[in-house]
């Protein structure tokens, strides 16, 4: 099942989506600058594609991944102003 919501950040939203597969959730939320991922998903590969993506781990849904903080993140995100250890909270206003 696909759970789809909205995270209101300021006057803007992040798009929120967690997918139950077959252990675990695959959790995303995504802004027009960046995303957030879960460990489900392959950073290199957000490298390779330039993307702006901060990996965060050991989450379950989109109310861990809120609480979660930056576990790595690649070279756009950085540029950014994210680093690891930054709270996801902080790091959904570089995104949105």
């Amino acid at each position: 099942m696909i759970k789809h919501t909205f995270v209101k950040v300021g006057s803007k939203k992040i798009e929120a989506i967690d997918l139950a597969l077959a252990a675990r959730h695959l959790i995303v939320l995504k802004g027009s600058r960046g995303y957030v991922m879960c460990g489900y998903l392959n950073q290199s590969a957000a490298e390779k594609f330039k993307d702006a993506a901060v990996k965060i781990k050991g989450v379950s849904s989109v109310a861990d991944a809120l609480k979660a903080t930056v576990f790595s993140c690649t070279t756009a995100a950085r540029r950014l102003g994210i680093r690891p250890g930054q709270p996801v909270r902080e790091v959904l206003r570089a995104i949105v």
